[in-house]
């Protein structure tokens, strides 16, 4: 059985990822610690209820050293010695710009950088060595193909350079690691899980939720090394050649 741990989940993709991980057979996903730094809300009280303690709710504030310490402390004393199997770096941020990127606040720059690659950077580091422990050693990053610096034309007209910048250095962050640990057994791999209903995609985005969290959990429970150091693409039926700008091909998304 895998340990999973999603950070940014108290709404969203992560619960909704968390909710499919605790439907699984104990004998495929044991503990689902689902990290946020508010876990008191009625969302993730209802899902811990439900799933009899197999969904552990763990308050996170990665801008806080001691709390990422103390976060850390309480999964390896609930994992007693196995480890994590698998991190689902989830939490992230997105903000609009009007007009052209001369226009960019600095401050959304410098805070979503922070958020999307520094933190998932020091929460990666931090759990690396419970990580160690598991036996599948898997790192998924939930980026997006806004990011992609191939498909920069294909995605002009969306207004948040803060986020598409900051999940291109995501992506080269998990190039990094892949390259770096891959000799240790890990798999690391970037993912995006498509244009979604949430919080942060808007109730105009192109899939519900529970489509992303299907498709981002079928690869992460086939995921080994030949994951490492790629860009996933979900597959959506109907969505291989869509005329818009996003296409679900489960092929690649080029860097």
């Amino acid at each position: 059985m895998a340990n999973y741990l999603i950070t940014g989940a108290s709404r969203g993709l992560g619960l909704s990822l968390a909710t499919l991980l605790a439907r699984e057979a104990e004998s495929q996903v044991g503990l689902v610690f689902i990290t946020s730094r508010n876990t008191d809300t009625p969302k993730v009280a209802d899902l811990v209820e439900k799933t009899s303690g197999r969904v552990v709710p763990v308050q996170l504030d990665a801008n806080d050293p001691k709390s990422l310490a103390a976060a850390v402390e309480l999964v390896a004393d609930r994992v007693q010695g196995k480890g994590l199997d698998v991190l689902v770096n989830n939490a992230g941020v997105q903000t609009w710009t009007r007009g052209k990127v001369e226009n960019l606040s600095p401050i959304d720059l410098t805070n979503s950088f922070h958020t999307n690659v520094t933190l998932t950077h020091l929460v990666t580091s931090a759990f690396l060595p419970l990580l160690r422990q598991g036996k599948r050693k898997v790192i998924a990053n939930i980026s997006s193909t806004v990011g992609s610096i191939a498909l920069g034309t294909t995605f002009e007209h969306h207004p948040a350079p803060a986020y598409k910048i900051s999940k291109a250095g995501m992506n080269m962050l998990t190039v990094n690691y892949s390259l770096d640990y891959r000799s240790e057994g890990f798999s690391v791999f970037a993912i995006s899980p498509g244009w979604l209903r949430t919080d942060l995609g808007g109730a105009g985005a192109d899939l519900p939720v529970e489509t992303g969290a299907k498709e981002v959990l079928r690869y992460l429970k086939a995921a080994g090394p030949q994951l490492n150091g790629r860009f996933l693409n979900i597959h959506v039926p109907g969505w291989e050649n869509a005329p818009a700008s996003n296409r679900y091909d489960g092929k690649d998304a080029p860097w």
